[in-house]
């Protein structure tokens, strides 16, 4: 009997030791994405480094200088101080912590993105729009977006084009986007992101 339940337990702490192998091993697969196991969402942690918006991907260092591009489209959130934004509001440097799900195609996808510190020096734009000229662009106020920090405004020689508030619009500028109304007259200062968008630098 003596023998028996000592093989007995042999066997149990070799299945033990095995068992620990194969967690430890779902463990670091699941760390690449900062994932937490137990069929929970995974999360990407890190330092933006870029967003190609032709391929709509947006490239994030993690801590241990890995890159890891992730997929987006328009359903695609950014949040920072409970304000949605656009993708294009984000800026290289800036440190974010995104949702992600695994494709089809073996790739990532995130639909929310929080920004935990915006980057230094970010100007609110992603891509490299951060050097882009900023413009005066008069117009009249159509549609306002509250949810989402968007405008509507018909411009002369543009038509209607749409306006973006970025992330870390100032305390004033947040005041005056919240007291517009449609038919107002404004007049701002932004930068084109395409022939019908623009990020707002300020309003005059």
């Amino acid at each position: 009997m003596t023998q028996l339940t000592h093989a007995a337990r042999r066997g149990a702490a070799a299945a033990m030791v095995l068992a620990l192998g194969a967690c430890a091993q779902l463990g670091s697969v699941g760390n690449v994405l900062g994932g937490v196991l137990g069929g929970q969402q995974n999360q990407v942690q890190g330092i933006v480094r870029g967003v190609d918006t032709r391929a709509q991907q947006i490239v994030i260092q993690q801590a241990d200088g890995s890159n890891v591009s992730l997929g987006y489209d328009s359903q695609t959130q950014v949040v920072y101080n409970n304000q949605k934004y656009s993708v294009t509001s984000l800026d290289p440097g800036d440190q974010v912590t995104a949702r992600v799900q695994s494709t089809n195609n073996g790739g990532y996808y995130t639909d929310l993105v929080q920004v935990d510190q915006p980057g230094s020096g970010s100007g609110g734009t992603a891509g490299g729009t951060a050097n882009g000229t900023i413009q005066n662009i008069q117009g009249t106020v159509r549609q306002i977006d509250s949810t989402n920090g968007l405008f509507t405004m018909d411009v002369a020689n543009y038509g209607t084009i749409t306006v973006a508030l970025p992330y870390n619009v100032s305390r004033n500028d947040q005041l005056r986007f919240q007291s517009l109304r449609s038919g107002d007259n404004v007049r701002i200062a932004g930068v084109f992101l395409n022939n019908q968008r623009v990020e707002l630098r300020q309003f005059y």
